[in-house]
């Protein structure tokens, strides 16, 4: 399923996005609202709601969407998209995702958002892009941690009357805290509408403690509540009945607070904002050494050039409600002692806390400002989402980049762009839209919307620290090209093609360890593997220079294994065929049941999807993922050099090695090992008496370096066979005690 959601369907009216503002609002080419905040490592995460479609009713709001930014230098933002949306991840619910509250451990998402006002659920996602799943309908089988009505792991919602505005935190031991509620009843009035819940993560599962809910009060609470942390002191945020944010402080996570006053004050004093208030919402994190506030106000939606805003049925305003619009900044947070001291609004924004590196890598909505553009999210089930940029090119229309550090100099651009019009270049200049011209860049004219093309440009005279670069986008009408990433290059790389792991590759008949695959190349067509997520779970630091998002896992026996496998992953080996004919496929493999995979050589398929059976439970009924099975399937190859591709085409699996063995139905000559040796082939499965001929292979230094296959050949011709160079080595038998010392100097 594909789905494209268009993020702004604004700025066709009142002067295009042509904004006089500073670098707050953080986004300026759609309305933004409900923000929290996380940070983690090298990188500080906004979460907000989507404020763009309008009722055209005050007070009445149609938010469906989160959107996502990042910053490394909390100046450059680089803008995610709508991440998430009503009913598009999960079909039947939620039916509204109001404001939601963000958590980062260990580079993992998590994110706590409500259906509307009756209801708090939680989503999780390997990475800021997703995609995202539902922890709590897969640990507890409902769709909510409380609800109001239908099914919810604490069967109600505690006689809160807005079950929503949820927060979550984690504390130092790793114990996960969600805190919600809002609004006011005879039974849980302002001032007394807040619960606090406690989570665990037991193997990957998120485990609520229902009966760890507490009831929190502090004078005026309305909605809104946010959890923090410094030094011994909790922090319990929230929007008071005049629309302030206040809080209290205890050093106890579950309470009682102690209020201490106010820490934002009311937004109509917000720069710019023309005195125009209204609600607010909050968060806090500390990054780098500096705490932060993120907070949302009206200065966009009142300014003269704002964007228009539609209805999801497609009628604008060229005029939206002051009310209904907001758009989300960050200023600095600053303490006394233990209290936080009341934010002071700015249009700057934070000061930049590192030079911007130009020499990665970026999503092309990566700025630091904006003028004329719009962008749009592209969805596919399953996937991270993929955010574009959408120049309205016929006006002036430009992105900003801030305090970039061109080092010894640049010299090219590569873009990475679609280009469905027939004029359209991005020009790139310094200090200011028409300042002095760096390059210019011809986008080459492609099939469509979802296909782009890599556009390199000449660069000159971008060299230290250069101030304000801008990408000046120049078209004869808009919304014709698409950018979707960008990165600054020393000098022009080249496209570089994969290459065979060792430099050498895989000869059939014969054995491919699979997480030797193809060493990366550069450029377009060139990767050697897929992953869908860029967080490693694997405990092996095997290949973090090359493939740092494969999960490679260290065993217990010294073996190395590709890991945490999704549908859609590939991985590629170039293979040397010896002879045209039949062969028989064989993979060691585990999976918790459903799995499966196919084969591919040089884009056509050679199998059909191969099914991994479901490995034996261990003492605690869990699948054991050190239980392999072996799959095996026939294919017919034609001798010479070709590129094998492994796909995964369903969820979760493991895989060891394959072994490609001459002839039809033929005998394993690689078996897991032992007495007993369980092989599926076309449903069907047999045994095999046989003793393991396989090794693992391990250095001097006890770093394990790959395995040999002793069969027909003893030690020192195997590691010959291998490749393996002169030296020592360690070999200890796969499933088997046997091992010896093997020199191969000779």
């Amino acid at each position: 399923m594909n789905t494209i959601e268009k993020v702004s369907m604004t700025c066709v009216v009142a002067g295009f996005c042509s904004f006089g503002l500073a670098d707050n609002p953080i986004s300026t080419y759609h309305y933004l609202a409900d923000p929290s905040c996380a940070a983690d490592g090298d990188t500080f995460y906004i979460l907000t709601d989507v404020d763009d479609n309008n009722t055209q009713t005050t007070l009445t709001y149609d938010i469906t969407g989160l959107s996502a930014f990042t910053s490394e230098d909390m100046k450059n933002w680089t803008d995610h998209g709508m991440i998430f949306k009503s009913k598009r991840e999960f079909g039947d619910y939620p039916s509204n995702t109001w404001a939601s509250g963000i958590a980062v451990k260990n580079g993992k998402i998590y994110i706590v958002y409500p259906d509307g006002a009756s209801g708090v659920g939680m989503i999780t996602a390997s990475a800021i892009d997703g995609p995202y799943t539902d922890p709590i309908q897969e640990s507890h089988g409902v769709h909510y941690i409380a609800a109001n009505w239908g099914e919810s792991v604490i069967g109600g919602c505690d006689g809160i009357g807005n079950c929503f505005d949820p927060g979550i935190f984690f504390d130092d031991d790793g114990t996960g805290y969600v805190i919600f509620g809002g609004g006011g009843t005879g039974q849980r009035p302002t001032g007394n509408n807040f619960d606090i819940i406690k989570f665990n993560e037991v193997d990957d599962k998120i485990i609520i403690d229902k009966n760890s809910l507490k009831r929190i009060s502090l004078p005026n609470s309305l909605e809104a509540p946010y959890l923090h942390k410094k030094g011994d002191y909790y922090y319990l945020s929230f929007n008071n009945n005049g629309y302030v944010i206040d809080y209290g402080m205890s050093k106890d996570i579950m309470g009682p607070y102690d209020y201490v006053g106010t820490v934002i004050p009311g937004v109509a004093a917000v720069p710019g904002a023309h005195g125009v208030g209204g609600n607010n919402h909050q968060g806090f994190a500390l990054f780098k050494g500096k705490w932060y506030a993120v907070y949302h106000d009206r200065r966009l939606v009142t300014s003269d050039n704002h964007p228009t805003s539609c209805t999801r049925q497609g009628v604008c305003s060229v005029n939206p409600n002051y009310e209904n619009h907001r758009s989300v900044a960050i200023d600095e947070l600053t303490w006394n002692g233990d209290k936080m001291n009341e934010l002071v609004f700015t249009n700057e924004g934070p000061k930049q806390i590192k030079n911007f590196d130009p020499y990665r890598t970026y999503k092309a909505t990566t700025s630091s400002k904006q003028l004329n553009i719009r962008s749009r999210t592209d969805w596919t089930k399953g996937k991270p989402v993929v955010h574009v940029l959408t120049p309205l090119a016929s006006k002036e229309s430009w992105i900003r980049v801030s305090g970039v550090d061109f080092g010894k100099g640049a010299e090219n651009l590569r873009i990475k762009a679609s280009n469905v019009g027939e004029d359209n270049k991005v020009e790139i200049h310094t200090d200011s839209a028409s300042g002095t011209l760096a390059g210019s860049c011809e986008l080459a004219k492609t099939s469509g919307w979802n296909d782009y093309k890599d556009n390199d440009c000449v660069m000159t005279g971008l060299s230290g620290v250069v101030g304000q670069v801008f990408f000046v986008f120049k078209g004869s009408k808009d919304s014709t090209m698409g950018l979707l990433e960008w990165e600054f290059q020393g000098t022009k790389r080249e496209p570089e093609p994969q290459k065979p792991f060792g430099g050498k590759a895989w000869t059939i008949p014969g054995v491919i360890q699979m997480e030797n695959f193809d060493v990366p190349g550069y450029g377009e067509g060139n990767d050697s593997f897929y992953d869908n997520d860029s967080l490693n779970n694997g405990e092996s630091d095997y290949r973090k220079e090359d493939a740092p998002s494969v999960d490679l896992y260290l065993k217990s026996d010294g073996r190395i294994v590709v890991g945490y496998i999704q549908k859609d992953d590939w991985l590629e080996y170039t293979v040397n065929v010896a002879k045209d004919g039949d062969y028989t496929m064989f993979a060691a493999v585990a999976s918790d049941g459903g799995s499966s995979f196919n084969l591919s050589v040089d884009g056509e398929d050679i199998t059909e999807d191969v099914a991994v059976p479901a490995a034996r439970k261990d003492e605690n009924e869990e699948q054991n993922f050190d239980d392999y099975s072996k799959v095996a399937a026939n294919v017919s190859l034609k001798a010479g050099e070709h590129i094998l591709r492994f796909t995964a085409t369903a969820d979760w699996m493991d895989i060891d090695y394959i072994n490609f063995v001459e002839g039809r139905d033929a005998k394993d000559d690689m078996p897991i090992g032992g007495e007993t040796n369980r092989i599926v082939n076309a449903g069907i499965g047999f045994h095999l008496n046989v003793e393991s001929k396989v090794y693992n292979v391990f250095n001097l230094r006890g770093n394990r370096v790959g395995s040999v296959n002793l069969s027909g050949m003893n030690a020192v011709q195997a590691l010959k066979a291998a490749r393996f160079g002169k030296g020592v080595y360690m070999l200890k038998q796969v499933d088997g005690s046997k091992k010896m010392m093997v020199n191969a100097a000779k």
